[in-house]
């Protein structure tokens, strides 16, 4: 048997074995590596410091020679809350915030699409937006009966991201139209597993311990190991890669619309974040004028 080992990954760039609050706590047990996401006070969303800690808990785990198989879990009664877009999103020339907007969201879907070693979703609580399409680009999702799946696209007027436009129809037909449309249908564990958006779910208390069977078990498979990464039944990463690129375009571009900048300007003011709330009022108010210097110079890029 492998030893079990525990260390947490602090909110910035490398390891530490002791910290207050880590953003992801990491264990491994029998070849079985768990990345638990560990800010619940903000529903574990990502915000920057929190993506930028789970590509290195991701980085790590693919250099481990311990860890075969990954679980990826929240604390608390939340799994993810989401993108946290007042974190960041930031004053910069209107042509480098498209390209990075389009570049990191590009990277978060293709952390999970380029790893190297499968990957098992433990949801645990309610995900929202990009927290549940990444789970479909794990070869497993497992959720708990208290967890809910929710990709609000369309009411906030972007397109499809993390290769919902192709995926979300390969797994679930004509129910991934009712999640990505305005009907933001939202399923209960249950109904995911009925509709074919996870692959299984059992009560709370049972979660990680079904994960980390169903990973250990893959260890033991040397088939299973041999196979290479299917996305939930999609193998074709190559072509989820292009899609992903091309979402991301396509929601950089949405990003940039006076709908979506004075949507959020809307709804950062009615939760008291003033300051984030006046960068979108701002670039609303200059639009204008920096939507002909955008096209200039992404022309000239």
């Amino acid at each position: 048997m492998i030893p079990s080992r525990q260390i947490v990954l602090r909110g910035c760039r490398g390891l530490s074995t002791v910290a207050k609050e880590p953003l992801v706590v990491t264990s491994t047990t029998n070849g079985v590596t768990t990345l638990r996401m560990n800010n619940p006070k903000k529903l574990n969303g990502w915000t920057e410091p929190m993506l930028l800690t789970l590509f290195d808990a991701f980085q790590a785990a693919e250099n481990d020679p311990e860890t075969k198989v990954v679980v990826l879990t929240g604390t608390g009664k939340y799994y993810c809350a989401g993108v946290d877009l007042s974190g960041t999103i930031k004053p910069m020339h209107p042509a480098e915030l498209h390209n990075m907007i389009k570049t990191s969201n590009q990277k978060v879907f293709d952390t999970f699409l380029k790893f190297p070693k499968p990957i098992i979703a433990a949801v645990n609580g309610p995900a929202i937006g990009a927290s549940v399409t990444t789970t479909t680009l794990c070869d497993h999702t497992i959720a708990g009966e208290s967890a809910t799946f929710l990709t609000p696209f369309a009411r906030l007027g972007v397109p499809p991201e993390g290769c919902s436009s192709v995926h979300f129809e390969f797994l679930m037909g004509k129910e991934g139209d009712r999640m990505l449309g305005k009907e933001a249908f939202t399923p209960t564990g249950a109904e995911a597993a009925k509709i074919g958006l996870i692959k299984e779910v059992v009560p709370d208390d049972e979660l990680l311990s079904r994960a980390q069977d169903l990973g250990e078990s893959w260890v033991a498979d040397s088939d299973k190991m041999s196979q290479g990464r299917s996305h939930m039944g999609y193998t074709d990463t190559d072509k989820l890669v292009k899609v992903n690129e091309k979402e991301s375009e396509d929601l950089a571009d949405a990003f940039l619309s006076a709908k979506f900048l004075s949507a959020q300007a809307a709804f950062l003011g009615s939760k008291g974040k003033t300051i984030p709330s006046l960068v979108f009022k701002v670039l609303v108010a200059t639009r204008p004028l920096w939507s002909n210097l955008y096209t200039s110079y992404s022309s000239k890029r």
